[in-house]
């Protein structure tokens, strides 16, 4: 599979490979996953739901486009999108960790970016997008910054956090611990 996710676009093969590798991976494991979007606006869960027995590993997202939302369903802290603003590994850790809980999943992603063509800044270019992912064993947030027009942003978001995902959880098995 090709990790170079920079190219994909959202009905590009490779991404439903990627995507049905995952939701493979998930069952084989009995592991469920749900989604918390902010600047993807829901095509994370859309991109899963388009493979027949995703139900089996998906449980479901919540498109968290304002901070009202962020606050009052996951549960984002006022002060971490006052002092941090949404676009940020705070918020964006927190809406991966609201997600997990609200859901009672094995692993919540989470995004929020700016997918422009405005809204960014020199400290907050456009195309920056936070990723997060939560799991029972913890939180990891990054980010990446993604060229292109604001779908291809969005799209190219999808499949970068998916694949960090699926990353994570490979590691996860393979990993051995020698005493």
């Amino acid at each position: 599979m090709n990790t170079n996710l920079d190219t994909f676009l959202i009905s590009s093969c490779e991404g439903q490979k990627l995507v049905i590798e995952l939701l493979d991976l998930l069952k084989s494991r009995g592991e469920r996953l749900c989604t918390a979007e902010s600047c993807t606006g829901g095509l994370i869960a859309s991109e899963i739901v388009r493979v027949p027995g995703s139900s089996e590993a998906f449980d479901g997202g919540v498109v968290s486009y304002s901070n009202e939302v962020k606050h009052n369903i996951l549960g984002v802290s006022e002060e971490a999108l006052n002092n941090f603003g949404a676009v940020s590994s705070e918020v964006v850790g927190q809406m991966a960790m609201g997600a997990l809980k609200k859901f009672n999943c094995d692993y919540a992603v989470a995004t929020s970016g700016i997918a422009g063509p405005g809204g960014g800044t020199a400290e907050k270019p456009v195309g920056l997008v936070w990723f997060g992912i939560a799991s029972k064993q913890g939180l990891k947030t990054f980010y990446n910054i993604f060229q292109g027009n604001r779908t291809e942003i969005r799209e190219k978001s999808v499949f970068y956090v998916l694949n960090k995902l699926f990353e994570i959880i490979v590691q996860n098995t393979t990993c051995t611990f020698v005493q």
